[in-house]
């Protein structure tokens, strides 16, 4: 059941007698950490989507990366062996060209610090690309660049923003995953212009509205499912947008930060993988000696949280999460986890 603003914090994941990709009508996919890390498919993705969508089950593949264009997305999504068309996919720079549009000038000049993606989404809303701060823009956006983007187009944003024209970014990851660990994201090079002109951009991205809205616009989802690996960005998007999440652990989220997860930041559902959008999930339930899922019971016992029994690894974790969101209520757990979660192997 969706959690929207308002309500009392969520203490527990909930259980679900549906299989998920059957719950749902569209499964709204973040892509790095949750489809792919770089170049690679992530284990048990290609298999699972095939699955979901031959049973009916919409894919939209939303991004906050802004550096490729929708199109060539879905040429690497289909290359990994997931058939998808340019109409699937969502990115934060289509997000932020929209936001963008929506205050400026038809043919404004917009100085891009980024790829391509957010130069395809400009034009896209009639915006008129620029590449220097001597080329009179009207309004500066940042996105992705990639991990070759000169250290000057940052000179050239902090020149055009002195001058006093209102500055944007596509999203604020700080980090990014990659095939060889955690990288800096976007939010990394968005800080250096902040600390430089002291100024605060609009952002369009993951977890804020303007691309919740880019998302349904472009789905028409009735019954969306945010299947996501943030819990900053897919599952606080997901509680801002008043929808359902799921949040697999195949990126940047440990188990340490999913138990001491503020409220916006507890999903839905939470699962090892992709594989949990093809089965129900289990109930985490009040149990004699704590907060039971599957095998295992969870309970806090002085200043740490504890767990006991057998079975799944990610049962414990659900139990786990039952005890510390319980016990922290609307604030943050702070409860010792170090032991339980080696119990677990996470």
């Amino acid at each position: 059941m969706s959690q929207t603003r308002g309500q009392s914090a969520r203490t527990r994941p909930d259980g679900s007698t549906r299989a998920l990709h059957e719950a749902y009508d569209t499964a709204l996919l973040d892509l790095d950490g949750v489809v792919y890390a770089g170049g690679h498919a992530i284990a048990h993705a290609v298999e699972s989507l095939e699955t979901a969508r031959s049973d009916g089950m919409r894919l939209a593949y939303v991004t906050n990366n802004a550096l490729r264009t929708p199109d060539a997305v879905a040429a690497h999504l289909t290359e990994l062996g997931i058939p998808a068309e340019e109409s699937d996919v969502i990115t934060s720079a289509q997000a932020v060209a929209r936001l963008m549009s929506d205050q400026l000038p038809e043919g404004a000049r917009v100085l891009v610090i980024g790829g391509e993606g957010l130069r395809v989404a400009l034009r896209e809303r009639g915006l008129e690309p620029v590449e220097s701060a001597d080329d009179a823009p009207d309004a500066v956006v940042q996105g992705y660049g990639g991990p070759d983007l000169p250290w000057g187009r940052f000179a050239e944003a902090c020149y055009a923003i002195a001058r006093g024209v209102p500055w944007f970014a596509s999203n604020t990851d700080l980090t990014i995953p990659g095939a060889r660990g955690i990288a800096p994201g976007n939010g990394a090079a968005v800080e250096v212009v902040r600390i430089a002109t002291g100024a605060e951009p609009q952002v369009a991205g993951k977890p804020l509205p303007p691309m919740h809205r880019e998302t349904i616009l472009r789905t028409g989802a009735e019954r969306p499912l945010v299947v996501g690996d943030r819990l900053d960005t897919d599952i606080e998007g997901a509680f801002n947008g008043g929808v359902d999440s799921l949040l697999v652990l195949t990126g940047v989220t440990d188990g340490a930060q999913l138990l001491a997860a503020r409220p916006e930041h507890r999903p839905t559902y939470v699962d090892a993988d992709l594989r949990g959008l093809l089965t129900g999930q289990p109930e985490v339930v009040d149990a004699e000696r704590g907060v039971a899922c599957g095998g295992w019971v969870a309970a806090v016992r002085g200043d740490a949280l504890v767990v006991e029994g057998e079975g799944a690894a990610v049962d414990g974790l659900r139990a786990l999460c039952g005890a510390a969101w319980a016990h922290a209520g609307e604030g943050v757990c702070d409860l010792d986890a170090g032991k339980a979660l080696s119990r677990l192997g996470l």
